[in-house]
């Protein structure tokens, strides 16, 4: 039943562990532990998921390619706008040295035709930029929406080590600040680097047809502006991916602090995590000043870019009207232009700004939504077969082996059988690797070798609805969601009528607790099921795995944090639920053992003892112990071995 084989006992769930990074690499316990691990504060330097070649460009492509013909509307709507906007300089040039004159001849028509022109002009760039507004707002809500769903079904759909190893704080983080980083971008930043680069290629091609030579200056005041924004580029890079870092700390250390404030409390551990916080508060005010002072830097050289290259221009250009070799007119048309084309080199620095911290930030989701599940869905998933006679099914461990995927063996290769309708207790100590069977039963994990077996089917050829159907954990904290009881006793089976949802609660003993809170069925439990006690909320729990009505039900230490009448009650319920059904129980109290027909006894990853808990009381192997020190410690009092 148990392999020679020798490995760690402890795995993941069974008490304090190593971690693993997201390489797999495995992490003793107690390094990196602290919010300055890496010498600078930042807890996530050292767990950041790697991002993919490619996986960036990827993810903007099939976010955009459902919108490409919105996209390109805009477009159209945002090259009308440009057309109108860049017809104003050659209005003037032709009002100065053609309407002006025609003026002083007594003609007013060129010069009423230049001013219906430019209102019309500016009427059109008007229209057209209100228009281009509506059409990309809308393609970057689409566009946000879709990234916001994706972030939210990609994190359920992930492991559950996963989870274990990356915090909720960062999900969180991903899916607020980062997509609050895309936002920007989309809503602001491409219009104003569009408007850029359709400024500078119209604004040259005009100016070359203006006048050859000021078109040539001007073009060639463009190249240490280029250089500008390489260095600029280079440099903001590296400053806004550690400003996302940064903030990304300060929204975990934050939703931690809110998620454990009883502990935070309970030890007064409001002095220390204010310095911790306001530790990493003020890393993100140097990692964002770092980011602002690059920004300066790149504006004020454009600036004296820009300003170098029109003082020329104006000098040289002037001096040509004195020679008689350019027109008036087309000096002032080639000013306009380029205090048009420079005018805009403040905004595209704050493009820059809004693309370096979106490119972090995609950079980061995309290494998120590449994350794919170490428990995958089958490719061609299979049914169980019908339940006949009794309402549990036979768990096979097939030759099973479970080791981290760098090779650190959590249970030896064993093999393990559960006819259909029996309840089997494990009891071991902590770190035996009793959570880890049981999280292998819920495909939680899958074993490295072997086989689980549900009825025959292994539980890799089920498909999630189907195994979850089958299979149901009840954990130590029967986690309740907000929303009325009525609802978190429904969540395993959400289209059961109140009828149904009642008759599960009267099953289990919570019916009249629940219809002595101030709205019955329809009370607002609250956040994690705050206004309901433990023992409360573990009734709940049972009802739901009642009403659900799977085959094989999995109890996880589910009366360990529970008072004796608490515990009582409990027990009560578990006997309504495990009825007929095939269990597992994790126990720590021997007292929950006593339902059990049969005692795995678990030592470093093995199964050490198997049989009736008589059978086993009445020996002097590891169970008999554990037994007569209970036993023992009850006649003192209520105890835990």
């Amino acid at each position: 039943m148990t392999s020679t084989t020798t490995g760690p006992a402890k795995g993941p769930g069974d008490g304090p562990r190593g971690r693993r990074d997201d390489s797999g690499r495995d992490v003793p316990a107690g390094t990196a532990g602290g919010p300055a691990a890496d010498g600078d504060g930042d807890p996530f330097d050292r767990d950041a998921l790697p991002t993919p070649e490619g996986a960036t460009g990827a993810l903007l492509r099939s976010l955009l390619a459902p919108l490409r013909r919105r996209v390109a509307l805009a477009a159209l709507w945002l090259l009308l706008q440009q057309a109108a906007v860049q017809a104003g300089p050659l209005l003037v040039a032709y009002a100065i040295d053609r309407a002006v004159p025609a003026l002083r001849r007594g003609d007013h028509g060129p010069l009423v035709a230049v001013a219906a022109g430019y209102a019309l002009c500016a009427a059109g760039a008007a229209l057209f930029q209100y228009t281009f507004v509506r059409a990309s707002a809308r393609v970057s809500q689409d566009v946000l929406l879709d990234l916001r769903g994706r972030i939210f079904r990609h994190a359920q759909a992930l492991s559950v080590d996963f989870h274990e190893r990356y915090t909720s704080g960062r999900l969180i983080s991903r899916s607020t600040t980062d997509v609050e980083s895309l936002r920007e971008l989309l809503s602001q930043g491409l219009q104003e680097l569009v408007g850029v680069v359709l400024s500078f290629v119209s604004i040259s091609a005009l100016l070359l047809w203006l006048d050859l030579g000021v078109g040539a200056v001007a073009v060639a005041s463009f190249v240490p502006l280029y250089l500008l924004v390489r260095v600029y580029r280079r440099r903001a890079a590296v400053a806004f991916g550690a400003r996302s870092t940064a903030i990304a700390a300060v929204v975990v250390t934050f939703a931690e602090t809110m998620n454990g404030i009883r502990p935070v409390r309970a030890f007064r551990r409001e002095r220390a995590n204010d310095e911790r916080f306001g530790a990493l508060n003020h890393r993100h005010e140097r990692r964002n000043g770092d980011a602002i002072l690059e920004m300066a830097r790149y504006v004020v050289g454009s600036r004296l870019v820009a300003n170098t290259a029109v003082a020329g221009m104006v000098l040289w250009g002037a001096h040509r009207v004195a020679q008689g070799t350019l027109a008036l007119g087309v000096l002032a048309a080639a000013v306009l232009y380029v205090r048009r084309l420079y005018d805009p080199i403040d905004r595209l620095g704050m493009f820059l700004n809004s693309y370096q911290s979106a490119a972090a930030s995609l950079e980061k989701i995309a290494g998120l939504l590449a994350r794919t599940p170490a428990v995958p869905e089958p490719a061609a998933p299979r049914a169980l077969p019908a339940r006949t006679g009794s309402p549990g099914r036979q768990v096979v461990f097939d030759d099973v082996r479970f080791a981290y995927r760098t090779g650190g063996e959590v249970l030896p290769r064993f093999g393990l059988t559960i006819p259909a309708g029996q309840t089997v207790a494990v009891v071991g100590a902590t770190g035996a690797g009793k959570s880890t069977l049981a999280k292998l039963l819920a495909r939680f994990y899958d074993p490295t070798e072997g086989r689980v077996l549900l009825d025959g089917v292994d539980l890799r050829d089920l498909a999630t609805p189907e195994l979850r159907r089958g299979v149901v954990m009840v954990t130590q904290e029967a986690f309740l969601f907000s929303g009325t009881v009525a609802d978190n006793i429904a969540l395993g089976r959400p289209d059961a009528t109140r009828a149904q949802i009642e008759r599960a609660a009267k099953e289990i003993g919570a019916h009249d607790f629940i219809t002595g809170l101030p709205d019955g069925y329809d009370t607002d439990v609250r956040k994690r099921g705050s206004r309901v006690s433990a023992g409360q909320r573990q009734l709940v729990g049972f009802a739901r795995a009642l009403l659900a009505d799977p085959a094989v039900l999995i109890l996880d230490e589910a009366t360990s944090s529970l008072d004796i009448p608490g515990e009582r009650a409990v027990q009560r319920a578990m006997g309504t639920v495990l009825r007929g059904r095939t269990a597992v129980v994790i126990a720590h109290r021997l007292s929950t053992v006593e339902i059990a027909d049969r005692v795995l006894v678990m030592d470093a990853g093995r199964i050490v003892e198997d049989g009736p808990p008589a059978e086993l009381i009445a020996g002097d192997g590891h169970f008999a112990g554990l037994h007569r020190a209970w036993r023992d410690s009850v006649v003192g009092g209520p105890a835990d071995p």
